[in-house]
């Protein structure tokens, strides 16, 4: 039976993973799970799968250098968010990736791929990771395209957000609260985190714990003491405007 490892630090994504897999490739068996990468590369050498499934992103020790680390021994996919540059690279490589959030039909496609890779031997990465550690000198290629989905956890279950469905998100500590016409839900990103993943000309920040999607604002009340609230379109939340975002809102 065929072996893998699953190495990435978001439970639910990976949770996802496993559950797909297991549908998609029941011989497989999960020999372990890792959620950043010196744990991963400990549980790798450990081990010794046919298989790991790496987030490119990871703490600790990035999917890369992990790659570096053990090319040769076994078959790796990549599992990252969308980039242009890393996409085109893993293209032009004899290695697979996986996008988030998963596609059934592309995961199918990387379990029948690996079925039969797993006849040979483990190509050799080295061209392809010294391509991904270097910067794309394509401008195009190397702005980060906006963040379009989210993964938010629903009881037991994974559920995906359409960024453009969000109406506002809000910080409390360490989480955001991802506000939408269907609910409410959480996830563990602050929102500093977040606010660089966003489409700037869409979503504008408007307190120090608030950012709004102005597709869905209705309109803007101005106090005669020079206050700002946000009145949003089918929902009876009202956002206050700090003072220090309000110069953006008097232009319009």
């Amino acid at each position: 039976m065929p072996t893998a490892v699953l190495i990435e630090d978001e439970a639910l994504p990976r949770a996802d993973l496993r559950e797909r897999l297991a549908q998609l490739w029941p011989e497989l068996r999960i020999v372990g799970e890792a959620d950043d990468g010196l744990q991963g590369l400990a549980l790798l050498h450990a081990q010794r799968p046919d298989v790991a499934f790496v987030d490119i992103r990871l703490p600790g020790l990035s999917g890369l250098e992990l790659a570096q680390a053990v090319r040769g021994s076994l078959h790796l996919v990549f599992v990252t968010a969308y980039d242009q540059h890393a996409v085109k690279a893993f293209e032009q490589g004899a290695v697979d990736y996986l996008l988030k959030p998963l596609q059934p039909v592309r995961l199918a496609q990387t379990v029948q791929r690996l079925r039969e890779r797993l006849q040979s031997a483990p190509p050799d990465l080295s061209r392809l990771l010294q391509q991904l550690q270097r910067p794309s000198t394509d401008p195009v290629s190397a702005r980060a395209e906006p963040l379009r989905w989210l993964q938010v956890g629903q009881g037991e279950h994974l559920r995906l957000v359409t960024v453009a469905d969000v109406l506002f998100f809000r910080a409390e500590t360490k989480y955001t609260q991802v506000v939408t016409k269907a609910g409410d839900w959480w996830i563990r990103l602050s929102l500093k985190e977040l606010a660089g993943q966003l489409d700037a000309q869409a979503f504008w920040q408007v307190h120090r714990n608030a950012i709004v999607n102005l597709a869905h604002v209705d309109w803007v009340e101005r106090s005669a003491l020079g206050r700002m609230r946000i009145h949003l379109k089918q929902h009876d939340a009202i956002l206050s405007v700090s003072q220090s975002y309000q110069a953006r809102f008097r232009q319009m």
